[in-house]
């Protein structure tokens, strides 16, 4: 045969061998599969690996069950990983779509964990403190004898002080804002809504620090008479009592 003859062959044979390959699926893996391949990632704690690798169990739409399985351990991964906002995504999600699930209890346990991990400082934006404590009252509420009762009572309570350093916080910007109307308000409102709470003493400090610097001794000096009273150890006390001689002083001068 000759040498062209020969080298055409050779590219057409080339040709075919690659355009078989070609055509020749990839094989592809089962949910299954996949579904076991992320638990392996997770015991690693390669969690995003976990999660690409539950992702293609639900794009599977094979199994009901294990996508359901996979969506939470999706969640779970999530929330190992500290990513709290999209732990906090996945589990509502889960909720939504599985009210009933044996489950339902445990997402929304870790739904109000994923908000209460999401908390700063008091001078930062105080909506994941809000939604902690909405899903941990929603929580107890709904399944008050879980075994995650203890911890949710701890986290929420641990929320209401913060609510409260908050309020305490606004409240004395008023105060050194020289805006005492708004600062009286405020901390009213705020001895109110957070009853028996440690911080109280505090509140009782800056409300009566607030009445006092509005002109209204006897108001002021019936706060700080709560104040001791109510949280006799508390070191404010000393201070409220150097105010309050101070002030009682100077409205005794001007009368």
């Amino acid at each position: 045969m000759p040498l062209r003859a020969l080298l055409h062959l050779g590219l057409f044979l080339t040709l075919a061998l690659l355009s078989a390959c070609a055509s020749t699926p990839a094989p592809t893996k089962s949910a299954d599969s996949y579904f076991k391949e992320g638990e392996a990632a997770y015991a690693s704690s390669n969690f995003e690996d976990a999660i690409a690798k539950w992702k293609k169990v639900k794009e599977s739409y094979s199994s009901p069950e294990l996508t359901t399985q996979a969506e939470l351990k999706i969640a779970d991964a999530h929330f190992e990983n500290k990513a709290y906002i999209e732990a906090a995504a996945a589990y509502e999600d889960f909720r939504k779509l599985h009210p009933g699930h044996e489950k339902a209890a445990y997402a929304l346990y870790r739904l109000g964990m994923s908000h209460y991990h999401q908390i700063t400082g008091i001078d930062t934006d105080q909506t994941p403190v809000k939604n902690a404590v909405i899903t941990l009252e929603s929580f107890l509420t709904r399944y008050p004898g879980s075994e995650y009762a203890a911890e949710v009572r701890l986290k929420l309570a641990d929320c209401r002080v913060k609510q409260l350093e908050y309020e305490n916080y606004v409240g004395n910007f008023y105060l050194r804002t020289g805006k005492y109307p708004s600062a009286i308000k405020r901390l009213s409102e705020a001895l109110v809504r957070f009853p028996n709470l440690p911080k109280l003493d505090a509140t009782l400090f800056y409300l009566g620090q607030a009445y006092l610097k509005s002109g209204d001794t006897v108001q002021g000096g019936k706060v700080f008479k709560r104040l001791s009273t109510e949280f006799p150890a508390s070191p404010l006390n000393m201070d409220a009592s150097k105010m309050l001689g101070t002030f009682a002083g100077y409205s005794s001068a001007r009368g």
